[in-house]
């Protein structure tokens, strides 16, 4: 099979005005300003008549299915996309078609910033399940930035945060061992599951083995391993995809001296 035909098909967003449909776009129901997600994504730290303004811009809505992605490199940068349901991965093509996996995104997370750049998209998103995204206009979200400042600190913010995400992973990727890698990752998770309302102790990973070795650095038999080892440990529970952490103050141990 070619590297063509293995690819997933990727899903066409265009900007439409809230009451135009498409086949392709369906018109936001929900506003930024009653978004049950708007502390952790976009609108946070904005006033309310600021978040109001959101409103205004012409957002469209998009479902993608597992497997479908989003962007590619190369693709036209036009749209922030808001994770409003769902798990994305982010990932780089490396020579000879070998995947590189380069972030995880969950619900109330922005991605399409690698395109602000150089206008076209460095990575491609690919959904782990059935999604749906906000696909925010950046040409008019910057005008609608030039008009509040607090807007504008928001998105330094946001590139800040891309910024940061990169660098802590080239620490983990250079500095930790096998089991500092995965518990760094695991209580990561943890975190933004908490952040969301869900359970911090007990979540279900929507990414494989091997889309994880790919983000930590490790092979599949070494993810299967480290995993097996904490069982071991009585750090977690594992039964395929869905983890159990029994002992969180003990796994963050396990890295917690590279952090400090």
């Amino acid at each position: 099979m070619s590297l063509a035909t293995a690819m997933p098909r990727t899903v066409p967003i265009m900007p439409l005005p809230v009451r135009t449909r498409s086949a392709n776009v369906v018109p936001l129901k929900t506003l930024c300003s009653s978004c049950h997600l708007r502390d952790l994504c976009l609108p946070c730290e904005l006033t309310g008549s600021e978040t109001e303004s959101l409103d205004r811009l012409m957002f469209g809505r998009r479902r993608i299915a597992a497997g479908q992605t989003l962007y590619r490199p190369g693709d036209r940068f036009q749209f922030i996309y808001a994770v409003r349901s769902g798990t994305f991965k982010s990932s780089l093509t490396m020579a000879g078609g070998r995947e590189q996996v380069s972030g995880f995104h969950m619900a109330g997370e922005l991605m399409g910033l690698d395109g602000v750049a150089n206008g076209v998209h460095a990575s491609s998103a690919t959904a782990l399940e059935d999604t749906e995204v906000c696909a925010i206009q950046y040409s008019h979200l910057n005008e609608l930035a030039a008009q509040s400042g607090n807007l504008q600190m928001v998105l330094a913010r946001l590139m800040s945060r891309e910024i940061v995400r990169e660098h802590s992973l080239m620490v983990l990727l250079g500095s930790m061992n096998a089991e500092e890698r995965l518990a760094a990752f695991l209580i990561n998770l943890s975190q933004r599951m908490k952040a969301r309302g869900y359970s911090s102790s007990e979540f279900h990973l929507r990414m494989s083995r091997a889309e994880i070795g790919s983000y930590l650095g490790m092979k599949l038999e070494t993810v299967s391993r480290t995993f097996s080892a904490f069982q071991q440990q009585r750090l977690l529970e594992v039964d395929k995809k869905h983890v159990r952490i029994t002992d969180l103050d003990g796994l963050t141990r396990t890295f917690e001296a590279r952090v400090h």
